[in-house]
């Protein structure tokens, strides 16, 4: 069978088919140049009977009318296609894969590993330097690192400063005040920038919320959606702009995340046009505990008893967790119906005057869908009340009552 009809039939196959066919076409054509060679050999030996000579380089006998060097191009180039077709063989099936155990075959594989030991020796030798490199750097920023914020503070006239560690020897200053600058880094990033995050609550004649409303805003109030097409866009959760209105009657709407303020701030102008979120803190105002940054509520500057937190993670209000009202956290389903059910629960409790939500809110967090028992509450509460109210229209009057009133009646 020809390449031609290998190839034929083999065109439309997969791609094992399409590795097939170029391994026969190198195979194919280093047999045909093998069969050439062969052939000028032949004809060589044919046309004279001169004296036969052999080629230094290759090994093969030729007469004077052939030269050394056609020869060997002609050797060279049959070693190259079998070596090369050898090649595709094995990649394409190493479990059959054969070499020659000839003297040349030995003499090349020891090549071969002789050349991988030395670079892995090179390879080795770099490691070596580069990890020389990397300790030398790190001590060389150690020792700067000690002298930059080891030094004593200095006033405008270049004096320095006495401070608790000027008594110390020279070298315990240095790495006492160093020690002291990594634990302020340290406190800046697990603590919030502030410890009042809020300012102190209105004074009459202005008119200050009786409740606080912390709000998370990602997966509660909007969720974030990427594609390929659009890049990032973000989802108002339904309701969510009933929801703000409503709250806003009774208390006091504090955006409280762990996102990024240049991430936040945008999106909530866009969500809010009519400003009913009066404070809104971001990531920096959290505490970093455990891999979690989580919501302090003692820095908000409020009475604990009069905030609520409405969340879907319990990690970022395990602090309070008395404090934290839980609902599932928003997909981006144009179904839900949460925040809705929310403005029930949230009206009910700021129209009661509850002295302490806590009490209120520790007995729905019992629950596992607190918002489930809320509604199975006020249908009871429903129930209840609808019933009391037929008992009262369905009661008789009293005749003697109803003929004192008509008689004393001027």
């Amino acid at each position: 069978m020809t390449p031609i009809a290998l190839r034929r039939m083999l065109y439309g196959g997969t791609r094992f088919s399409r590795k097939l066919i170029n391994t026969s076409r190198a195979l194919t054509s280093g047999l045909w140049q093998t069969i050439s060679s062969v052939m000028l050999h032949t004809q060589a030996a044919i046309r004279c009977t001169e004296k036969r000579m052999v080629c230094p380089r290759c090994n093969l006998h030729f007469t004077e009318l052939e030269p050394p060097h056609l020869v060997h191009l002609i050797h060279r180039r049959y070693s190259t296609c079998e070596k090369t077709s050898t090649q595709i063989l094995s990649k394409l099936f190493p479990q059959t894969s054969m070499e020659l155990d000839d003297e040349a075959s030995r003499d090349r594989r020891k090549r071969e590993e002789e050349e991988e030991l030395r670079e892995m020796e090179r390879a080795w030798k770099r490691m070596k330097i580069g990890f020389g490199v990397f300790g030398i750097g790190g001590v060389i920023f150690s020792f700067w690192a000690i002298y930059f914020f080891g030094k004593p503070s200095l006033d405008e006239q270049g004096n320095e400063l006495i401070d608790e560690f000027s008594s110390m020897p020279l070298i315990q200053q240095y790495m006492a005040r160093t020690f002291k600058s990594l634990n302020h880094f340290q406190r800046f990033i697990q603590e919030p920038s502030s410890q009042k995050l809020l300012p102190d609550p209105l004074q009459a004649p202005y008119i200050q919320p009786p409740y606080t409303l912390v709000l998370e805003v990602k997966d509660l109030l909007i969720h974030p959606d990427w594609t390929y097409q659009t890049g990032w866009r973000f989802k108002k959760r339904p309701g969510v702009d009933v929801f703000l209105r409503e709250c806003s009657k009774y208390f006091e709407i504090v955006v409280y995340t762990a996102e990024q303020g240049m991430t936040v701030f945008p999106l909530l102008d866009a969500l809010d046009p009519s400003g009913y979120i009066m404070y809104r803190l971001v990531r920096d105002s959290t505490h970093f505990v455990g891999g979690h940054h989580v919501k302090n509520l003692d820095n908000l500057n409020r009475d604990l008893k009069r905030v609520v937190v409405v969340d879907w993670d319990k990690n970022s209000t395990k602090l309070h967790p008395g404090n934290t009202f839980s609902i599932p956290r928003w997909s981006g389903n144009d179904d839900d119906t949460t925040l809705f059910d929310l403005i029930s629960f949230l009206s009910v409790l700021g129209s009661s005057e509850v002295d302490d939500v806590r009490e209120v809110l520790q007995y729905y967090n019992q629950f596992e869908e607190p918002i489930v028992q809320f509604r199975e509450n006020q249908r009871k509460l429903s129930e209840q009340m609808q019933a009391d109210e037929f008992e009262k229209l369905s009661k008789p009057k009293p005749m003697v009552k109803n003929w004192s009133r008509g008689f004393m009646r001027p």
